[in-house]
């Protein structure tokens, strides 16, 4: 996608469609100059990446992406055949026909924060599965800031080629220091035909943290695409609506899961063009106010006969003061489709609290029983190992007041 400096650099000024505007002045640009990490087990940061989805002693798992605040700070892989690992700024010397990917998918001037990472040349990772290969287990990236009052700035290229599949695992985190930053993360994706690609993102910011994800996927025909999102302890203020579009014969999941605890004001959702005939897509979120503002949106749009879609948003509000709210969206511009959604915002219900009460349990053990309930199996089709690794996130997450 072309776009000159100039229009990019007005651009700066253009606050985001959703969420809270943020001063892009109030931070200061992160080092790329990151400390290398050889061993993450014996790294300072091992807990933080546990608590969101990556493994310090990178078992089952075919590699391993690290930055720290803008640099890289490791990278391994099992050496398996057919995926290629890097940073951006990396591939983009390494291959020409890169520069043919970079803001493809995502127009830089879609908002102030693609807008930055476009003039920063921001840097990120490279992830390529080539043709006809299958890898067996995930590949695992974490960003982390570690330097207060930055902007973290990354730009990703994730490129599944035709025949191949891939599992990803995103884990984003805040040192307890570096709380008042500021996360922008583009990532294009682009999914050939005939694969399978699941993209996890496991998310514990600090209290203060902006968080502006900027996520467009392409997928192919008869591809499968599923995007799933967690965020269970508190964030300052993020919002997130990543979109794909699909070719012929593709689907594509979104899940998300959201506790917004006071404080925090959560802007998350989706949006699916369904563009080939027979594509088909879902969008499901489960969000828990307690205390913060929480709005799940989601878009679908169909524009091939046969497309089939579905939209389930459903939230719980927990304690006065804080906010929830279901944005679903269903738009057709042929007779052919089948779009549906079911929104719902409530409460607990008294007579379950009570039913578990007479069971021995205290009012507050019933009540984080219910909202854990709520939350775990609400995203279909994970990996195994990703399941587990969630179980114990929900286990871990505050879910009192």
């Amino acid at each position: 996608m072309s776009a000159d400096n100039q229009s990019v650099k007005e651009a700066l000024n253009k606050k985001g469609a959703y969420g809270a505007d943020l001063d892009l002045d109030h931070y200061e640009e992160g080092s790329k100059d990151s400390v290398q990490i050889d061993d993450l087990q014996s790294s300072k940061y091992k807990d933080y990446m546990e608590k969101v989805g990556v493994v310090a002693d990178e078992m089952n798992r075919s590699g391993t992406l690290m930055f720290i605040d803008n640099g890289m700070s490791h990278c391994s892989s099992s050496q398996q055949e057919g995926l290629e690992m890097m940073s951006t700024q990396d591939a983009l010397r390494k291959y020409d026909w890169v520069k043919d990917y970079m803001w493809k998918a995502m127009d830089p001037t879609k908002d102030k924060y693609t807008a930055k990472s476009y003039l920063e040349e921001a840097d990120g990772y490279f992830i390529r599965v080539k043709s006809g290969y299958h890898i067996k287990d995930p590949v695992q990236t974490c960003m982390m800031i570690n330097t207060d009052k930055t902007i973290q700035n990354v730009h990703n290229i994730v490129i599944v080629e035709d025949n191949a599949s891939l599992e990803m695992i995103t884990g984003c985190s805040t040192s307890p220091h570096a709380n008042d930053a500021l996360h922008i993360g583009v990532s294009e994706i682009y999914v050939g035909e005939n694969c399978d690609l699941t993209f996890s993102m496991i998310h514990s910011w600090g209290k203060q943290t902006g968080v502006r994800p900027r996520t467009a996927t392409v997928v192919g025909k008869n591809s499968n695409y599923t995007n799933n999102y967690v965020i269970l302890n508190p964030v300052g203020s993020l919002q997130s609506f990543p979109s794909a579009s699909l070719a012929e014969g593709a689907t594509a999941l979104y899940n998300t899961m959201c506790i917004a605890h006071e404080g925090s004001d959560i802007d998350t959702g989706g949006l699916v063009y369904l563009n080939g005939r027979n594509s088909s897509a879902q969008i499901m979120s489960r969000s828990i106010s307690m205390g913060g503002h929480m709005c799940a949106r989601g878009r679908l749009v169909g524009n091939a006969p046969g497309a089939k879609a579905h939209l389930e948003c459903r939230s719980i509000i927990m304690k006065d003061g804080g906010s929830t709210n279901a944005v679903p969206e269903l738009e057709a511009h042929v007779a052919d489709v089948e779009m549906t959604h079911e929104a719902a915002v409530g409460k607990i219900a008294q007579d379950q609290i009570e039913y578990l009460m007479s069971r021995g349990l205290t009012e507050d053990e019933a009540v984080s029983m219910i909202v854990r309930g709520f939350l775990s199996g609400s995203i279909n089709g994970l990996p195994p190992a990703l399941q587990q690794e969630l179980d114990v996130a929900i286990e871990q997450a505050n879910l009192g007041d």
